[in-house]
């Protein structure tokens, strides 16, 4: 049985945003009677944290956010049906978590209360291969996913991202995740089919099963994206394909960025989908494509069937060649490197104990405002006293638009790094906003975004807020993401 893996070591069980306030009297032995739970300092500390950035600053520190009194470690969904009902009627809170890979403090217990560890629901529950189903339980991770599809039907999801080896499936649908592949299979909301879900009085419910319907709104992309809000996704029910027969990689070099996003658009509005089409500054491409400085590199991957692939890369090849920007080819190993190393997170933990501060902030915007959104959020960052370098590759591409993931890092003095984290993201990720980008592409929101959410959704924050009071009505659910007003007061960060 796989478990979450510890981002950085923990020195210490403190609370950094203070203590959690007591829960109500036997509340801890009624909750033992739902399912196994626990309130030892360091099991509970451990669970209380994820891999914000911040966070592990803090960590080395002796410090987690704020740590719950309790882990609850349901095994079915009829004791997580128990817990939060439990949860419910004692206005306690209850934050759901799995692999806890989130780099954005979703699944951080900012009140307390109850962490709901759902790593015990494991495995694939069913495979309809003829129809390309998948149902899992949410607290699967991905490789193991991976290995039973393939090894045992032949099929894959073609859910890849960098966080696969930590991540689990519920986490996907928590925060609307996108692999590297994404491409070609779309983002986490492409692939999911239907849900269970726990909702906060312990009810359970069921949506879509089918490959379509008119049936009124889809009540499954209300909980996709929903952090743990809106509701608790036990089960996945996911749309999977053959294994790829075939494979083709490609790489380019352009004299500008901008030239870089106008192949890559010109690839998408043509209707081809590589499976992988990443693009890279020139910062990234000197510091992991063997660039010089000036260059832009492009790396391409498609899959599948032969006769798609072909006519895949021969569109890429056109594009790359047209004379406004014409790129020159460059070593196919490039992909085959990255490829070896694009899971590798052991850097950001080596910068952090040397009180470096990194992070990273993906967005989308349309192909009209992508340069627009690079130039002026490249500027900003650096503009932030302490900045260092500020770095950024187009990872995911559509019709309309495209992810920027930008990449940042600073070198304040210890007693600055907080202020120096919250300056680099409110000068980033509001330069985004100006300039026509959205909030984020496949991180989520979590605590560190929730202060932009109102500012991003404009009148229809009102909308997000009042789903959240009929589905929630006691607040229990993940307080304090999303910039959701809660029953408990407002989060003490930032």
């Amino acid at each position: 049985m796989r478990a979450a893996v510890p981002p950085i070591e923990l020195t210490g069980t403190a609370s950094r945003l203070g203590d959690a306030g007591a829960l109500p009297d036997g509340f801890a032995d009624r909750l033992a009677e739902a399912c196994e739970c626990t309130a030892e300092a360091t099991a509970t500390a451990e669970a209380s944290r994820d891999w914000w950035p911040l966070a592990l600053h803090w960590a080395l520190a002796g410090q987690v956010p704020r740590r719950a009194p309790l882990v609850a470690r349901p095994t079915s969904t009829q004791q997580v049906a128990a817990v939060a009902a439990l949860c419910n009627a004692e206005r306690v809170p209850l934050t759901a978590a799995g692999g806890r890979s989130g780099v954005v403090g979703g699944s951080l217990p900012v009140f307390g209360g109850v962490v709901l560890d759902l790593t015990a629901l494991q495995g694939v529950v069913s495979v309809d291969a003829t129809s390309g189903l998948v149902e899992v339980w949410a607290g699967t991770f991905g490789p193991e996913l991976e290995a039973e599809l393939r090894g045992t039907h032949g099929l894959t999801v073609g859910h890849f991202p960098q966080s696969f080896d930590i991540a689990t499936v519920g986490g996907w649908v928590a925060c609307r995740g996108a692999g590297q592949y994404s491409t070609r299979y779309g983002k986490i909301e492409d692939m999911v089919a239907g849900l269970e879900v726990v909702l906060a009085d312990g009810t359970v419910v069921h949506t879509g099963g089918s490959p379509a319907s008119a049936q009124g709104p889809d009540l499954t992309q209300l909980f996709v994206g929903s952090e743990g809000t809106l509701g608790i996704v036990t089960k996945v029910l996911l749309r999977a394909h053959p294994v790829p027969a075939a494979e083709r990689r490609a790489a380019y070099s352009f004299p500008t960025f901008a030239a870089g996003l106008q192949a890559c658009r010109g690839i998408l509005r043509r209707g081809a989908t590589p499976a992988v089409l990443r693009l890279y500054d020139a910062v990234e491409t000197q510091r992991g494509q063997d660039g010089d400085g000036t260059n832009c590199a492009l790396l391409v991957l498609d899959e599948g069937d032969p006769a798609i692939i072909d006519a895949v890369m021969a569109v890429v090849a056109e594009e790359c060649a047209q004379e406004s920007g014409a790129a020159t080819p460059l070593p196919v190993e490039l992909v085959e490197r990255w490829m070896h190393h694009r899971n590798e997170t052991g850097a950001l933990q080596a910068l952090t104990r040397k009180g470096y501060l990194v992070d990273t902030m993906e967005i989308a915007a349309p192909w009209s405002r992508l340069d627009e959104v690079y130039t002026a959020t490249t500027r900003a960052l650096l503009a932030v006293p302490h900045v260092r370098v500020a770095s950024c590759h187009l990872s995911h591409s559509y019709l309309d638009g495209a992810c920027l993931y930008f990449t940042f890092a600073a070198t304040p003095p210890a007693d600055e790094i907080e202020s120096t984290y919250v300056a680099c993201w409110d000068a980033g990720q509001r330069a985004v906003l100006a300039s026509g980008g959205n909030l984020s592409h496949h991180h989520g929101v979590g605590l560190n975004r929730g202060r932009f959410v109102a500012e991003a959704l404009g009148p229809a924050f009102d909308v997000l807020v009042a789903m959240k009071r009929s589905l929630d009505p006691n607040g229990i659910l993940n307080p304090g993401k999303l910039g959701i007003p809660t029953e408990f007061g407002a989060p003490s960060w930032p």
